[in-house]
């Protein structure tokens, strides 16, 4: 498949300082006294101690039988808090206890279930969000740019979750076949791309989480203006709802560069229009000549900004993230992605993390994967319990 990407612009300064966490302090424990009041308490404070003895005996025992118990029954299946029950995804596919992890795996045209299990090999499981993306061309012959839910997706789609990503444009086509955001608002593109696309993600009956034009903010003038997108979005929206569709959970992905930070606030569609918000943050380092960040630097400052100016609850996935290699330090990958779990704890609402597996355009732009350590750090980081939640 041809994957034709917008430049992704990259943070210089990010903020370090943003979304730091701190433990609050101990409380004094209430049962520790003063030796010295315990001496003055004299029979009394040992009678007390001997029923505290007693007492911290029998209770003891009764927790060596409730583990002995849990260890006969097998190993308790849990999120990061509560009971699997607890932790089941909700109507809009979020996660209560954790986070998803998925990736974008690179694949040709009728490969993706190989390419899959071929990742998830490596990774050591299994994918609960597989990302794919799509054109506006017409989805006819053998052409699958803009067929969304190819036969492959489907089959993936068994035992995954999906995140489609909806771009207006067309892959290799014309400049005059090219759609703009007030040819879609307008119901230009209705009968033959629109409808057509609606009716196919409704009759997939399960749910997928859908983007229009992920990265919106690097879409301007050629698309149109901030306001044109916002109609166009809103009309796909509501031509999904007359259809009948109720199976797609809207995702707006922006790329979270902050010197688009007006810009991205004139494309937010609003709540109404908007299930779950994402944003696109790397280490480019050498790929865009500049220092390298760590994955905490790369995340807080868009994190904290986009809660402070989009949404304070919306769930937020980090719909692409990762990393350049170092050549001159063959570890440096590896150590950035075992920050990864740590730094996702502490990133309030953060409830999905995709991999970008592939290469952006440009001298040492592969943002893959680059040696086996930089695979055995991402395996560990995504075995963390956090990252490992029910799919039903």
């Amino acid at each position: 498949m041809r994957f034709n990407r917008p430049h992704r612009p990259f943070r210089r300064t990010p903020d370090t300082t943003g979304g730091q966490h701190r433990r609050k302090p101990h409380a004094a424990d209430p049962h520790e006294a003063d030796p010295q009041e315990q001496q003055a308490a004299g029979p009394l404070a040992s009678s007390r101690r001997r029923l505290l003895i007693t007492s911290a005996t029998v209770v003891s025992a009764v927790l060596v039988a409730v583990l002995a118990l849990r260890e006969a029954s097998g190993p308790q299946e849990q999120g990061a808090a509560g009971s699997r029950e607890d932790c089941r995804p909700t109507a809009l596919l979020e996660p209560p206890c954790g986070a998803w992890f998925g990736a974008f795996v690179p694949h040709e045209r009728d490969d993706l279930p190989e390419k899959v299990r071929a990742y998830e090999k490596r990774v050591g499981r299994k994918l609960d969000i597989v990302y794919t993306y799509h054109d506006m061309s017409l989805a006819s012959g053998t052409r699958r740019e803009g067929r969304l839910l190819t036969p492959e997706e489907q089959r993936v789609g068994e035992d995954h979750l999906l995140l489609l990503s909806w771009e207006s444009k067309w892959w290799g086509g014309t400049k005059q076949q090219q759609p703009t955001w007030k040819q879609i608002a307008a119901g230009e593109l209705d009968d033959k791309v629109i409808d057509v696309q609606a009716r196919r993600i409704k009759d997939y009956g399960k749910k997928v989480f859908l983007s229009f034009d992920l990265e919106m903010d690097t879409r301007t003038p050629d698309n149109g203006t901030p306001a044109d997108y916002v109609k166009a979005y809103r009309h796909i929206h509501d031509r999904f709802r007359d259809l009948g569709v109720d199976n797609v959970v809207w995702t707006w992905i922006t790329t979270g560069y902050l010197d688009h930070a007006e810009e991205i606030k004139k494309m937010y569609p609003g709540d109404d229009y908007v299930d779950w918000v994402g944003y696109n943050q790397y280490n480019y380092y050498r790929c865009h000549d500049a220092d390298w960040l760590t994955f905490a630097q790369t995340q807080h400052a868009t994190h904290d900004w986009i809660r402070a100016n989009i949404s304070d609850d919306k769930p937020l996935m980090l719909s692409e993230f990762g990393t350049a290699a170092d050549s001159a330090r063959p570890q440096r990958q590896a150590e950035w992605y075992a920050q990864v779990p740590g730094v996702l704890k502490g990133l309030e609402g953060v409830k999905a993390a995709l991999q970008w597996n592939y290469r952006d355009p440009g001298p040492h732009c592969n943002l893959a994967l680059a040696n086996d350590a930089a695979w055995d750090s991402l395996r560990k980081a995504v075995a963390d319990p956090y990252l490992n939640q029910p799919l039903k």
